[in-house]
């Protein structure tokens, strides 16, 4: 990420926990800053794929300005960061990289075709790249959150209550949780899954009116 206040503050909490972490601040729509946060990271067995950006509006009506900073912040830093540093797993004998995706990618919306195809190009980067690091004892999976109450407003959030059969937004630690899993021990023999992180949003059809469904 850039925001170094931020980082600086993720570091502090993780340290209080008697951890130890760095921050790297880096702009991942730069593919440069996105090589030289990959070499200064060094050998990493662990890595999440977790930042991306958003441009929501009709096709029409988005920038190529706005296009192309999906791209390169939702797939071109997803590739450059696993390309650069998922060999080095390999070559260890084990490793695993937890892509974010998001349940956009297998739903159509109006206002959300830019976004949608870059996570969508984030689960068929997950199932091809399971296949080809598998071999090596590295791990490549998915998670697909739906809403989660991060900085959206909660009104806004709050309008998916009903089509979520489990009746509420996620909370962060409901998605981390789940990425937790796939880091570690228990999910040793998971690879090449999108796991959907949505309260069943998009398992089930959408509650239909009595007439309707009449």
């Amino acid at each position: 990420g850039r925001n170094a206040a931020r980082g600086a503050e993720v570091v502090a909490r993780i340290e209080a926990d008697g951890g130890t972490a760095r921050f790297i601040a880096a702009d991942l729509t730069d593919q440069e800053d996105v090589a030289r946060l990959a070499k200064e990271a060094g050998d990493v067995d662990i890595l999440v794929n977790n930042a991306a950006g958003a441009s929501f509006g009709l096709s029409a009506d988005i920038t190529p300005e706005q296009y192309d900073a999906m791209l390169d912040g939702n797939v071109r830093a997803v590739y450059a960061l696993t390309a650069a540093l998922a060999p080095k797993m390999a070559e260890r004998g084990s490793g695993s990289v937890i892509n974010v995706s998001s349940g956009a990618a297998v739903m159509g919306d109006v206002y959300n075709a830019v976004y949608a195809a870059t996570k969508g190009a984030v689960n068929a980067l997950t199932r091809s790249w399971a296949a080809e690091y598998g071999p090596s004892g590295v791990r490549v999976n998915s998670v697909a959150p739906g809403p989660v109450h991060t900085s959206a407003p909660v009104e806004y959030l709050d309008l998916y209550i009903p089509l979520i059969p489990l009746r509420r937004v996620a909370r962060p630690e409901d998605v981390s949780e789940v990425i937790a899993f796939l880091a570690g021990p228990g999910g040793s023999y998971v690879n090449g899954a999108v796991i959907p992180v949505d309260g069943g949003l998009t398992a089930v059809e959408p509650p239909k009116s009595p007439a309707a469904a009449a």
